[in-house]
């Protein structure tokens, strides 16, 4: 038997929390001294002590862990139970690392407000060009929503693209549309101001002929040719917000307006995101 002092030592737990949880029926002491009041634990204890602090620790309350234990769950369903909290746990801080970059990359934006340099933007004439791609929807326009829905849509292309016999060309091109169900116009317009949902085409360039490639669900369609504004943003895409924010700025600077979203073209993409070299080009009409 060990004092309570003892065995708050070996679970790696405070005598303290230890009298909690006898206080709600948690984790009774094998023998309480009548006389004296001290309380004395069994090393079997151990077990059920380091089941409620793995239970604890992944975020479930004390009473769930209760539950929990009261049922008599078995190792391998406990470990179950533990394995998909740790993915829930492992979900989520995934999705707070990348709001955290969607924070970092705003910040940015908002440092760097008031030195916009004027020569980084290029009104060019964007030539026709033959890509094959695969498209899907996203939410909205929002990084967290864009990346989950681009990111598997390119891992899909190339592999069916090989398969199909068919090499990339050029570079690859990321384009974006309101989903069928956005009005056109107003504040659900063509140049992303509704925030409603997003058709995303992930492409690449090539010389096949236009229409469907066998059952893939890639098409090979024709681009036409557009006036564009045009900036290079070097970088991973989801820090794009400082360089498309120079661009806006650069526009109204210059009295033209957006006609729609702007694509993506990869100049260079190294294993390193941060080494990322991508044009933006803006669809333009002056004013």
């Amino acid at each position: 038997m060990f004092t309570i002092g003892d065995f708050a030592r070996y679970g790696r737990v405070s005598p303290r929390m230890l009298r909690h949880y006898d206080a709600i029926g948690l984790l009774r002491p094998d023998r309480t001294d009548p006389a004296t009041g001290y309380r004395f634990y069994g090393a079997a204890q151990l077990a059920r002590l380091n089941r409620i602090i793995a239970l604890k620790d992944l975020g479930f309350t004390l009473q769930q862990v209760g539950a929990v234990l009261d049922e008599q769950v078995g190792p391998e369903e406990l470990r179950g139970m533990l394995r998909l909290r740790r993915a829930e746990l492992a979900e989520a801080v995934a999705a707070a690392t990348a709001r955290l970059a969607q924070v970092e990359a705003r910040l940015r934006s908002i440092e760097s407000e008031g030195h916009m340099p004027a020569d980084d933007v290029v009104i060019k004439t964007v030539p026709a060009v033959r890509v094959a791609e695969l498209t899907g929807t996203a939410a909205s326009y929002e990084p967290q929503d864009i990346g989950p829905v681009i990111g598997p849509l390119y891992e899909n292309l190339f592999p069916l693209l090989e398969g199909a016999g068919i090499r990339p060309t050029g570079p690859g091109i990321a384009r974006y549309e309101d989903a069928p169900q956005d009005s056109p116009e107003g504040e659900g317009g063509s140049s992303g101001g509704g925030g409603g949902a997003i058709v995303v085409h992930a492409g690449v360039t090539v010389s096949a002929p236009v229409g469907p490639v066998g059952d893939t669900g890639v098409q090979v369609v024709e681009l036409p040719p557009f006036e564009a504004a045009t900036i290079v943003h070097r970088g991973a895409m989801d820090d794009v917000l400082p360089t498309a924010q120079t661009l806006a700025h650069w526009l109204d600077a210059h009295g033209y307006r957006s006609t729609g979203y702007a694509r993506e073209v990869t100049l260079e993409c190294p294993p390193d995101r941060d080494e990322w070299v991508t044009e933006l080009q803006e669809p333009v009409a002056k004013v």
